[in-house]
Protein backbone atom coordinates (compact mmCIF):
# COMPACT_ATOMS: atom_id res chain seq x y z
CA UNK A 1 0.00 0.00 0.00
CA UNK A 2 1.03 3.50 -0.94
CA UNK A 3 1.60 6.04 2.37
CA UNK A 4 0.89 8.73 0.34
CA UNK A 5 -2.43 7.19 -0.39
CA UNK A 6 -4.01 7.35 2.85
CA UNK A 7 -4.58 10.23 5.61
CA UNK A 8 -3.58 8.36 8.50
CA UNK A 9 -4.60 9.58 11.81
CA UNK A 10 -2.37 7.58 14.06
CA UNK A 11 1.38 5.93 14.56
CA UNK A 12 -0.32 2.62 14.50
CA UNK A 13 -2.43 3.19 11.30
CA UNK A 14 0.88 4.58 9.91
CA UNK A 15 2.53 1.67 10.70
CA UNK A 16 0.20 -1.13 9.78
CA UNK A 17 0.86 -0.54 5.81
CA UNK A 18 4.64 -1.32 6.19
CA UNK A 19 5.96 -4.89 5.68
CA UNK A 20 7.15 -6.60 9.13
CA UNK A 21 10.47 -5.91 8.99
CA UNK A 22 10.05 -2.43 7.83
CA UNK A 23 7.30 -1.72 10.40
CA UNK A 24 9.72 -4.14 12.91
CA UNK A 25 12.10 -0.76 12.38
CA UNK A 26 9.66 2.19 12.44
CA UNK A 27 8.66 0.82 15.62
CA UNK A 28 12.42 0.43 17.43
CA UNK A 29 12.49 4.25 16.00
CA UNK A 30 9.20 5.28 17.73
CA UNK A 31 10.52 3.72 20.75
CA UNK A 32 13.38 5.01 20.66
CA UNK A 33 11.93 8.79 20.45
CA UNK A 34 9.54 7.98 23.14
CA UNK A 35 11.86 6.92 25.61
CA UNK A 36 14.38 9.94 24.97
CA UNK A 37 11.21 12.17 24.92
CA UNK A 38 8.67 10.58 27.20
CA UNK A 39 6.91 13.92 27.61
CA UNK A 40 6.81 14.29 23.86
CA UNK A 41 3.02 14.38 22.16
CA UNK A 42 3.21 11.49 19.51
CA UNK A 43 0.75 12.73 16.54
CA UNK A 44 0.46 12.55 12.84
CA UNK A 45 1.78 15.57 10.87
CA UNK A 46 2.51 16.08 7.40
CA UNK A 47 0.79 12.45 7.07
CA UNK A 48 3.64 10.93 9.15
CA UNK A 49 4.75 10.09 12.48
CA UNK A 50 6.27 13.54 14.73
CA UNK A 51 6.66 14.16 17.95
CA UNK A 52 6.45 17.55 19.51
CA UNK A 53 7.30 19.39 22.68
CA UNK A 54 6.80 23.14 22.93
CA UNK A 55 7.02 22.87 18.79
CA UNK A 56 8.16 20.16 16.92
CA UNK A 57 10.98 17.62 17.87
CA UNK A 58 11.16 14.84 14.80
CA UNK A 59 9.13 13.27 12.42
CA UNK A 60 10.00 9.99 10.87
CA UNK A 61 8.47 8.12 7.61
CA UNK A 62 9.33 4.75 5.89
CA UNK A 63 10.42 4.20 2.34
CA UNK A 64 10.94 1.24 0.07
CA UNK A 65 14.27 1.29 0.62
CA UNK A 66 15.00 3.69 3.96
CA UNK A 67 13.61 5.22 7.08
CA UNK A 68 13.35 8.92 6.85
CA UNK A 69 13.90 9.97 10.21
CA UNK A 70 13.58 14.16 10.40
CA UNK A 71 15.03 15.99 13.35
CA UNK A 72 15.37 19.26 12.11
CA UNK A 73 18.67 21.36 10.41
CA UNK A 74 19.72 22.14 13.52
CA UNK A 75 19.95 18.75 14.63
CA UNK A 76 21.46 17.51 11.19
CA UNK A 77 23.80 20.15 11.66
CA UNK A 78 25.16 19.57 15.26
CA UNK A 79 25.54 15.64 14.31
CA UNK A 80 27.09 16.10 11.01
CA UNK A 81 30.33 14.23 11.96
CA UNK A 82 28.16 11.66 13.08
CA UNK A 83 26.07 10.88 10.36
CA UNK A 84 28.37 10.99 7.16
CA UNK A 85 27.79 7.27 7.01
CA UNK A 86 24.09 8.27 5.98
CA UNK A 87 22.66 9.81 3.20
CA UNK A 88 21.79 13.30 4.32
CA UNK A 89 20.51 16.78 3.54
CA UNK A 90 19.19 19.96 5.41
CA UNK A 91 17.08 18.28 7.75
CA UNK A 92 16.69 14.49 7.15
CA UNK A 93 18.98 11.45 7.36
CA UNK A 94 17.91 8.57 5.51
CA UNK A 95 18.24 5.12 7.55
CA UNK A 96 19.00 2.10 5.11
CA UNK A 97 16.41 -0.39 6.24
CA UNK A 98 18.82 -3.02 5.88
CA UNK A 99 21.10 -1.54 8.01
CA UNK A 100 20.59 -1.43 12.49
CA UNK A 101 19.33 1.08 13.02
CA UNK A 102 21.57 3.95 15.26
CA UNK A 103 19.59 4.22 18.17
CA UNK A 104 22.29 5.57 20.35
CA UNK A 105 22.76 8.24 17.78
CA UNK A 106 19.38 8.70 17.13
CA UNK A 107 18.57 9.00 21.16
CA UNK A 108 21.14 12.06 21.38
CA UNK A 109 19.70 13.55 18.36
CA UNK A 110 16.38 13.48 20.27
CA UNK A 111 17.18 14.88 23.48
CA UNK A 112 19.32 17.48 21.68
CA UNK A 113 16.01 18.54 20.36
CA UNK A 114 13.96 18.66 23.15
CA UNK A 115 17.09 21.15 25.27
CA UNK A 116 16.33 22.99 21.84
CA UNK A 117 12.85 23.42 22.15
CA UNK A 118 12.98 23.69 26.00
CA UNK A 119 15.57 26.28 25.77
CA UNK A 120 13.96 28.41 22.97
CA UNK A 121 11.00 28.64 25.40
CA UNK A 122 13.51 30.98 28.34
Amino acid sequence: MDAQAVKFTTVNEYLAIFPPATRKMLKDLRAAIKKAAPDAEEVISYNMPAYKLKGVLVYFAGYKNHIGFYPTGSAVTAFAKEIKAYKSSKGTVQLPIDEKLPIALITRMVKFRVKENLEKMR
